[in-house]
């Protein structure tokens, strides 16, 4: 069984419109210097793991409360049982989001064909061709088109997101990453948190103002239906 390495018993941001928890599972395929989920991604083994009878008791005590549970990491397709993960909760009746960077499309395809989840949020980490800088490691990107387009074709809530890092991440970025989108429903930048990075250096980069991540919205908007800004 996948380990679970949080919970997050309140999280209206990760699901919005329910009354969600979010669970966090450990490991990670990418290296992306700017994430704050360090030990989670690069050494998940030193984290505590909740029992799993706690994890069941914790869905069965909130029934008729909880209506949802966000899956999370880390990268949550890593992990070969997500099946079972996500069938439990299914079971108890509640919506399933998944958290996905995206590298793994026929996972994400065999989830979305087997009805396990309701709702996807892909990370865009930036145009294809600064996959490898920002995401640490090489990257295939066909794997990237491809969750896309699972994505657009599941007939399920979805959002793309990406973080508007200063230095890997700029209008013409988000320009690239609209073209790449364009047409889909709703795109979301997220500010940038120095706190607790993969690369201490990046601790010290000053994230951009909310008038900043407005003006990159502006750049986004005429490719999507939606744009929000979240951390702001």
């Amino acid at each position: 069984m996948v380990e679970i390495k949080g919970i997050e018993k309140f999280a209206p941001k990760d699901f919005p419109g329910y009354i969600s928890s979010t669970v966090f599972v450990g490991g990670c395929n990418f290296r992306c210097p700017f994430c704050h989920n360090a030990d989670l991604v690069l050494k998940p083994q030193s984290l505590p793991t909740f029992p799993f009878d706690y994890f069941l008791s914790y869905l069965d005590s909130r029934k008729n409360w909880l209506e949802a549970v966000c899956v999370t990491g880390g990268e949550p397709l890593l992990h070969d049982d997500l099946e079972v993960l996500l069938q439990i909760i299914k079971d108890r009746n509640l919506l399933v989001k998944i958290d996905t960077n995206g590298a793994f499309p026929d996972k994400l395809e065999e989830l979305v064909k087997a009805g396990l989840l309701d709702s996807i949020a892909m990370d865009i980490k930036g145009p294809l061709d600064k996959y490898k800088k920002i995401a640490g490691v090489s990257v295939n990107t066909d794997n990237v088109k491809r969750s896309i387009h699972v994505v657009l074709n599941s007939n399920l809530d979805y959002i793309f997101r990406t973080t508007a890092v200063p230095g890997f991440i700029d209008g013409n970025d988000i320009e690239e990453i609209g073209q790449l989108l364009k047409g889909s429903k709703i795109f979301q930048i997220q500010q940038f948190k120095p706190v607790n990075t993969l690369d201490k250096s990046l601790e010290k980069t000053k994230p951009y103002s909310k008038e900043e991540l407005q003006a990159l919205a502006d750049r986004a908007e005429p490719y999507f239906e939606e744009i929000k800004i979240e951390g702001i």
